[in-house]
């Protein structure tokens, strides 16, 4: 618990490439879309819509004392083995060869440093085509692998186009996500295919794991 005056401060990352501070009771920031978070690369939202600056001063909503959290160990993930990535194939998959799918599924891709919020582009064998990578623009996802003309895969995240004219090979289940966003430039990642009703079963039992997480009473 930090008192009035209290300093943090927040180090490097020693797994994983994003950390994240909580508010009890949120930040005071004006609600726009449905959100109080920053679009960086639009300037709107959040604070500004810039990021955050030294000496930026930021209200919090009124809240309730905040509750300790507690957090088995067990629960905690681990961003320094190579993950394998779940996935539903579409909705173009019929735009590649079987070949190309079995890239997709069988190589070991690493993380381009031209990653970013938008999406995370990945470097390894190409995905092939059946008949070109450009279709009519249609809506993206949270995780959909995009595939341009030159074959390398780009898995879109947060940031993401709300639609985009390449072909989307697959779509990277909701609780994968973040094992994807937490990649260094440079680590590598798989990716396996699940079908749709596999995947509400691994959401389900996602959620059933941090159901886990069990709230302590301040002593």
């Amino acid at each position: 618990m930090l008192a009035a005056g209290d300093v943090v401060k927040v180090g490097a990352a020693r797994s994983g490439l994003r950390s994240y501070v909580a508010f009890c009771g949120g930040i005071d920031v004006p609600l726009l879309m449905g959100s109080r978070s920053t679009y960086v690369r639009g300037a709107f939202g959040g604070h500004e819509g810039r990021a955050l600056r030294r000496h930026d001063r930021l209200q919090l909503f009124d809240a309730p004392p905040a509750v300790p959290w507690e957090l088995s160990p067990d629960l905690i993930p681990s961003y320094v083995a190579e993950p394998a990535l779940r996935a539903v194939l579409g909705p173009q998959d019929d735009r590649f060869t079987s070949a190309g799918i079995a890239s997709l599924l069988q190589s070991v891709y690493r993380v381009s440093p031209q990653s970013d919020r938008m999406g995370v582009r990945l470097q390894g064998d190409p995905i092939e085509h059946t008949r070109g990578h450009d279709i009519i623009s249609d809506g993206t996802a949270l995780g959909s692998i995009q595939v341009p003309g030159d074959g390398q895969p780009i898995v879109l995240l947060v940031d993401r186009q709300s639609t985009g004219g390449y072909t989307k090979i697959a779509t990277v289940c909701s609780f994968d996500i973040g094992g994807i966003a937490q990649l260094r430039p440079g680590q590598s990642v798989r990716f396996s295919a699940v079908n749709v009703e596999e995947a509400h079963r691994l959401l389900g039992d996602a959620d059933a794991m941090l159901a886990k997480i069990r709230r302590k009473e301040a002593s």
